[in-house]
């Protein structure tokens, strides 16, 4: 007798042999069992779950003269036949090759004709959805109203390109991905009967690569058999399959935590010289993070497919990583896989992954960022708070100019050397005091700064005043406009004054007064401060003609309503967009 695969030689032959898809043989089975069987059936689901070997089943339960419990006997002359593929009422289909519309009028020819020796005419059509639509619409009256004599299977791993039309004329079971505990069963069942020693490792290395499918793991397994012989090991089997070995992926992960990009590399060149597949080797390490994930987030290993001694080291091994890290380098993991399939340098792509991974920051939660900028806030506030608070006092210039007045509304204080407060009605009191003279013991004792300035003379300034205002309105054009519109007049003690004919375009460049020195001192290459004076149009220079915005002394005096507050939204677009000031 010539050598069988496994695939072919343990195929099942009753319902109950059928892995994984007891849903499909327990109803075909009462359907048998209360004679309600359909004339048309689909079959859908992956490759090797076992869609054709249950068409095959239901054809020798159909047919078979000594059925048992609705099941095939395997022994009477019908069910050899059929198995033997001898059989004339049974009749597969490929799809794939007899996909025209000529093929199926040869069958809506056929279908009329009675079976030779079993019950029912049974035609099992593999691949079903590589039919054209002409063929399809053919089948269509067929398929509907056949004759009683005839039974359809459909089988097909794409059930999406099935028309609709055939859809409604068929009893639809999905077939679903095999698990992996119920393939490494079945395999060491075979094991068993075909005595090979095999370790349970192995065994589940075997089960993994097949993917869901049973074919492709009895595939594998013959494979191996070939290559260890009748004693296998987990090790073996990785030679055999070129499959990398679990601990390099864990080698990999220690790499990781240590942060040393060095042994990433060294083990990127160890992956390329032992000839591992590179695609195959980034999905391990995606897999290898998603076990750690699992194992980080729910506290258990019963989900992870993998031996005990691996479910172990994952349960302790995860615990070194933050769930926010594991999750970010599978986040780059993935995208690589990805490049990499359309990447002509994979090496290039796999080395500037671990490279990446290496040198990632550990992740900090927004949540405790925000918890600390909260306690520095507090701190900062705590830290500002005054230790004392003086006695409301209120202080007025001892002779009031005439252009001096009291206004109604707040205006920006003066940082002085004794800032004096005042609270009324809960509504704030500011009180500026205008700066004293300074004497000539005083003057000696300023900084070097400060004297170097008298070198600037209010001609130097007159000459290059075009130029200052120009150059401001580069910088800042509304700024620069109200410049141009007033004059400076004198300098007093390294600070230049600037002579305002409004309020407006005092308090304009007394906001603005950091920029508009460092604006003047650019190009006169001095160190003078700026002092914007109100001056009333056409007054002259004098000691008592004009006040600058520094000593100009007002009260709030409070209304009989509240006004606006500042921190309003809208007061502060105003302050801030449109120069708005209080009246």
């Amino acid at each position: 007798m010539s050598y069988l695969v496994t695939a072919r030689k343990w195929r099942p032959m009753v319902f109950d042999d059928v892995i994984g898809q007891s849903h499909v043989s327990e109803t075909l089975r009462n359907a048998l069992a209360q004679n309600r069987l359909a004339h048309a059936f689909i079959f859908s689901g992956t490759r090797g779950c076992g869609k054709t070997t249950t068409a095959r089943i239901l054809a020798r339960a159909v047919n078979c003269l000594n059925p048992k419990n609705f099941e095939p006997c395997n022994e009477c002359e019908v069910c050899k036949e059929i198995t033997d593929g001898r059989s004339l009422d049974v009749i597969e289909i490929d799809g794939a090759s007899n996909r025209g519309i000529e093929e199926i009028r040869n069958l809506r020819e056929s279908v009329r004709y009675a079976p030779t020796r079993g019950k029912r005419k049974v035609y099992i059509i593999d691949e079903v959805h590589m039919l054209t639509k002409e063929a399809f619409n053919a089948l269509l009256k067929t398929l509907e109203e056949p004759p009683p004599h005839v039974l359809f299977i459909f089988a097909t791993t794409e059930l999406h390109k099935v028309p609709a039309t055939i859809l409604s004329r068929c009893q639809r079971y999905d077939f679903r991905r095999i698990g992996l505990e119920e393939i490494v069963g079945r395999l060491k069942f075979i094991a068993g009967e075909e005595k090979i020693t095999i370790d349970d490792d192995a065994l589940l290395i075997i089960s993994k690569k097949g993917d869901g499918s049973m074919r492709d793991a009895q595939s594998i397994f013959d494979q191996v058999v070939s290559f260890c012989g009748t004693t296998i090991s987990a090790k073996q089997v990785g030679d055999a399959l070129n499959i990398v070995d679990q601990e390099l992926y864990f080698r990999v992960s220690d790499v990781l935590r240590a942060k040393d990009t060095k042994a990433a590399l060294d083990l990127v060149k160890e992956v390329i010289n032992s000839g591992f597949d590179i695609k195959e080797f980034v999905s391990g390490i995606a897999e290898h993070f998603r076990n750690m994930l699992v194992a980080k987030t729910t506290n258990m290993t019963n989900l992870i497919e993998e031996s005990e001694l691996h479910r172990k080291r994952y349960a302790t091994d995860s615990a070194s990583f933050s769930l926010q890290d594991i999750l970010r380098i599978l986040k780059v993991t993935t995208d690589t896989e990805n490049s990499i399939r359309y990447s002509p340098q994979p090496r290039f792509k796999l080395e500037v992954m671990v490279v990446q991974l290496t040198k990632m920051e550990q992740s900090v939660k927004i949540d405790d960022l925000l918890l600390q900028i909260d306690d520095l806030k507090k701190k900062l506030q705590s830290d500002l708070k005054p230790s004392f608070i003086s006695k409301p006092q209120e202080v007025f210039p001892e002779k009031p100019s005439a252009v001096q007045k009291v206004m109604e509304v707040p205006v920006e204080p003066v940082v002085s050397s004794s800032p004096k407060f005042s609270v009324q009605d809960s509504q704030p009191r500011y009180t500026f005091v205008a700066p004293a003279k300074k004497t000539t013991e005083d003057q000696q004792n300023e900084p070097q700064h400060v004297q170097q300035t008298i070198n600037v003379s209010l001609s130097d300034v007159l000459q290059k005043w075009n130029t200052i205002v120009d150059e401001m309105r580069k910088k800042k054009i509304s700024v620069g406009t109200i410049l141009g519109e007033t004059t400076p007049v004198d300098i007093v003690n390294g600070t230049l004054q600037i002579a305002c004919g409004d309020d407006f375009h005092c308090g304009t460049l007394f906001r603005n007064k950091e920029i508009l020195a460092e604006t003047v001192n650019e190009i006169l290459n001095s160190r003078l401060r700026i002092e914007p004076i109100l001056q009333e149009p056409g007054s002259k220079k004098s000691n008592g003609s004009h006040q600058t915005a520094e000593s100009k002394t007002a009260t709030i005096v409070p209304a009989a309503k509240p006004a606006p507050s500042d921190d309003h939204p809208l007061v502060k677009k105003l302050f801030t967009d449109f120069g708005a000031e209080r009246v």
